[in-house]
């Protein structure tokens, strides 16, 4: 066990991560030697912040507190702390289950941890993070919780109403991550299009994109997470006018047959959703459009699954992922709708879906070949650089693999010419600058 040591374990969505990120900067105020997701957990403070989104990530979390616990007997680990979304919906039944956690957080008290350990929480720096992705780029969150009343979600169980962040207080935080050298930034919430509902009474997200464009040394703004339902289509001059704004959109749409999508809860339908998608591809030529697809859902047909897939063979989405239902309780479909499609099936359908998908992606990448793209460069490795162009999230879409014939520079733009492509690959060599 290291003396003054903290290990933060994250698990879970990049929301998750900027809660760690905060946390991590006020132990390092107060003197501690902070770790993050190490391969050797020996911290005398361990805190594990967890995900509760669908039954997967709940058993993710619990087997990670089950190891530490284990840890902790043998000495290797001093206190134990547990916070996030897990505990805020279950830390009675967490309390029985984990006697060897020494305390439970739930998704908004976890600043309580400073002033438990007789430490002070700095108000001060109370916007700064210690980042734990690379130097250039950063998850901003902008809003917590969700008003939407999605029959499959169990998130807001966790995160409570919409809260949209001062506007003020998000552009200050730009502003300090722009001054440590941050030149990309991932823009995240539960639903994006309803920032400033809540506050100003309409939708806010056009101009805090604006104004987050304006400050000198953000280069590239990516938006994750749209809602189809009421979209702030003044959000699509903003994304067309300003060149640092990413040609990028994360809606999740989750279904299309309006059967389902009734009784998702959706609040949208397909002729409205099918409208949607067309404005913004006319409104924006050469947008790439990234969403999410849920199949199995209760009472789901093998017509409506058919309907899904047609659709996303005509839609052609540049990026898509796609999950099984999972029934999650307190949920409107856990209450109240049988779990009715075997998981057997669930399975057959998701790899279906993800079959189309690959062939929509593999055609879209062939398109890029012979095109040169501004490009940022994530990393290095071994034989080649991975970098990403302004169509790609980190973590989640695709990656440029640019051959070593010149010395490149992570966090750094090239032009680079793609060569070769795969499904969810592109490679490249950088051209003359």
């Amino acid at each position: 066990m290291r003396k003054n040591k903290i290990d933060i374990i994250t698990l879970g969505c990049s929301k998750n991560l900027v809660d760690s990120e905060l946390l991590m900067r006020q132990f390092q105020l107060n003197g501690y030697n902070v770790a993050f997701d190490s391969d050797k957990v020996d911290g005398e403070i361990v805190v594990v912040n967890t995900c509760a989104f669908i039954g997967d990530a709940q058993e993710e979390s619990i087997n990670m507190i089950v190891a530490l616990e284990e840890e902790k007997k043998k000495g290797r680990i001093g206190q134990l702390y547990v916070m996030g979304c897990l505990p805020e919906r279950f830390e009675n039944e967490m309390r029985q289950e984990l006697p060897l956690v020494d305390k439970f957080y739930g998704k908004f008290n976890w600043k309580n941890i400073i002033a438990d350990l007789g430490k002070s929480y700095y108000r001060e720096h109370a916007d700064e993070r210690l980042l734990t992705t690379p130097p250039h780029y950063a998850y901003l969150k902008i809003s917590e919780g969700c008003n939407r009343t999605c029959a499959f979600c169990a998130i807001p169980l966790s995160t409570g109403k919409h809260r949209s962040r001062p506007m003020e207080e998000i552009l200050s935080e730009v502003r300090y991550l722009t001054a440590l050298g941050v030149r990309e930034f991932q823009l995240v919430a539960q639903d994006l299009t309803y920032y400033g509902m809540d506050t100003q009474q309409q939708a806010a997200l056009p101009e805090l994109i604006e104004r987050i464009a304006d400050i000198q040394g953000v280069d590239w703004i990516r938006l994750h997470y749209a809602y189809p339902a009421h979209f702030p289509f003044d959000l699509l001059r903003v994304i067309r006018e300003r060149e640092n704004v990413c040609k990028y959109l994360d809606i999740a749409l989750q279904h299309i047959s309006d059967p389902v999508l009734k009784n998702m809860k959706r609040h949208v339908n397909r002729h409205d959703t099918v409208e949607l998608i067309e404005r913004i591809r006319r409104e924006i030529p050469g947008i790439h459009l990234r969403t999410t697809m849920m199949v199995g859902f209760p009472g789901e047909t093998e017509a409506d699954f058919e309907t899904l897939l047609r659709f996303v063979s005509e839609m052609r989405f540049e990026r898509l992922g796609a999950f099984a239902y999972s029934h999650e309780s307190g949920t409107y479909a856990f209450q109240h709708l049988p779990d009715d499609v075997p998981d057997e099936i669930k399975q057959e359908r998701l790899d279906r879906l993800m079959q189309v998908q690959g062939k929509i992606s593999m055609e879209s990448n062939s398109k890029k070949v012979g095109q040169i793209l501004r490009t940022i460069i994530d990393r290095e490795e071994d034989g080649f650089y991975v970098g990403r162009t302004e169509f790609d999230s980190p973590e989640v879409d695709h990656e440029v693999l640019i051959t070593k014939e010149i010395q490149l520079n992570p966090g750094q733009f090239y032009h680079v010419k793609i060569d070769d492509a795969e499904a969810f690959e592109l490679f490249g060599k950088v051209i003359n600058q």
